[in-house]
This record gives C-alpha cells, structure tokens and sequence, in this order.
C-alpha cells in the first residue's frame, strides 16, 4: 500500500510543477495526479510480471542445457527443475488474476528489454544462495519462500542497471520503487499457497481513501495558495519571503493547509510528515527550519482555536 506519505510527495511535486510553469492548470495537475498514482500500480505489476520473466528464462536455459552437446554444459543438480518449480514462484507466474493484470495494462516491457532478465538471471545462478538451494537433498515450503525472497531482496531490488532501466522508462518511478519493493517483499513473505486469488485485488496498493486524500490535497492547497503563504509572514525574523526555496515554501504551505482544513489529521502526523519529506527533498537544515515554523503556528491556530480537528487518535 501506498503510504500517506508517498501521496503527499506525489502532490507536493505537482505543487511544485504547477508554480514552475504559467501553463500548468490545476485540471492538468490533477490528472497527472492521477496517472502518476496509477502508474506506482504499473511498477508494482511490472516488478511481479520480472518473476515471470525470469522463470521463462530459467526454462529457456535448462532445456538449452538438457540439449547440449557437452556434458559440461549439462544442468550439474539431481533436481534441475527445483527453481522453476518453486511453489510460491508458480503462485506469481501462473495466476490468472496477474495475468489479466498484465494483460491490462500492457505489461510486456521484459519481453522487450530481455538482457535485463538474462543479466539477474545470471548472477542469481552463479550466487552461493542458488546453489545451496538446488543441491539440498530436500527442501520445505518454507525454504521455497526463503528461496524467493532472497531473489527479490538480494537480487531484483538492488539491481542498479534495473531501477536505471525502470526510472528512464516512467520518471515518478524513481520514487515509487522502494515504497513498492517493500511493499512487495511483505506481500511475498505473508503469502499463502492455498490463498485463493491473493494477486486479484491490485486496489489494496492505492485505496479509494489515499485517492480522494490525494485529490483533495492538491485541489486546496492550490486554490488556497497565496492564503497559506500568508500565514508564514512575520514567522522568519532571520529570513525574507524571496530567500525561503520553492520547496521548503511549498511543503510549509502543505503543512499549513492540512492543520487548518484537513480535520481528521492530527497536527502531530502533519509536523512529522513535512520533516521526513524535507529531508529528503530540500537542504540539511530544511526540516529543522520547516519543523520549527510549523510547530510554531500550530501552536498559535490551536491557541486562537483555528484547528478543528476530529476523530481517532487526536489525543
């Protein structure tokens, strides 16, 4: 699943886009908006549909050895169809529900950039890890699963010339593709055999609730701009309007809008999320900058009772 966090990146770059550029409209913004969400669910199925590359590969490879002409070429396990029998690698590569998916959303980009496949293959083979795996005398479900996710976490997801190929192919990628790698290993790691359709609902990446936020976000902070940015007049003694950057600007104008228009998040959630946003997209003393400006003015709209706020977990 998308985090609330990942979303409020998503609009804090549109915001972004949108003061850059006099032709951008907000009608535009939104429905990059839109797109750039559901392309995080195009990564997600894009990095489930490798699995299936890679076990098509393997079967290309190990009827190629089965073929061969030396015997030193010959597939040197007791069992060389183990890997691409592993059960919790069919349960990827052979559901129908990922399969219309794909099918959907034009899914074939290993089909089209093989090398990429051919080249974690590769490693993956020649690791300590296949190895041990396909020379067991037997092995259990659970190191089936083990199996699987050492071949995401240790060799997908780290593999820098495949986020290269994936951040040149979708730009937003660059950002979604830890928060969907994680999101995938957690899925791999809790995922039951007997579990009917577990890859059917792809919805549970981004909920109806994360959208409506993620729309609303934009929608106010755009239309309420120039109010917002009137709040923080008179809250930098040491700094001018013009010598505060575009983004630290605009995550303290998302930071303002949400204490005073977004009720059902506490002003705790919203302080901590513009921290850990500005440290990775602003300078060092960004957050420490950001967090003392809005911890400021939170304690002044609560003071002149300007924050209404309702629902769990407000204590």
């Amino acid at each position: 699943m998308l985090t609330r966090r990942h979303i409020r990146i998503k609009v804090f770059q549109n915001l972004y886009a949108l003061s850059k550029s006099p032709e951008n409209t907000l009608e535009r913004q939104q429905k990059l908006l839109k797109e750039s969400i559901d392309q995080s669910i195009s990564l997600y199925l894009l990095q489930l549909n490798f699995f299936y590359a890679l076990r098509q590969w393997a079967i290309r490879d190990l009827k190629a050895r089965k073929n061969a002409y030396l015997e030193s070429s010959k597939s040197v396990y007791a069992d060389p169809e183990r890997f691409i029998h592993n059960p919790y690698l069919m349960a990827i590569t052979e559901t129908d529900a990922l399969r219309t998916h794909w099918k959907k959303h034009k899914i074939n980009q290993w089909y089209l950039n093989e090398k990429y496949v051919v080249k974690v293959y590769n490693e993956y083979v020649a690791s300590a890890v296949y190895v041990n795996y396909m020379t067991a005398e037997k092995v259990s479900l659970k190191q089936h699963q083990e199996q699987l996710l050492s071949l995401f976490h240790d060799f997908v997801a780290p593999n820098d010339e495949l986020y290269g190929f994936l951040e040149d192919e979708c730009l937003s990628w660059a950002d979604d593709f830890p928060v969907i790698n994680t999101f995938i290993y957690k899925k791999l790691s809790t995922l039951l055999l007997d579990e009917n359709n577990a890859f059917e609902a792809i919805d549970e990446l981004v909920s109806d609730d994360d959208r409506t936020f993620a729309t609303a976000l934009l929608a106010k902070i755009a239309l309420n701009y120039e109010s917002y940015a009137k709040e923080i007049e008179g809250k930098t003694p040491n700094w001018d309007q013009d010598r505060i950057t575009d983004v630290d600007k605009i995550l303290l104008i998302m930071g303002i809008g949400e204490l005073l228009d977004f009720e059902s998040i506490p002003p705790k959630v919203t302080l901590n999320e513009y921290l850990e946003i500005a440290k990775e997209y602003s300078t060092p003393k960004s957050s420490l900058f950001i967090n003392g400006i809005l911890d400021q003015l939170s304690k002044e709209f609560n003071a002149n009772k300007r924050i209404n706020k309702a629902g769990r977990g407000l204590l």
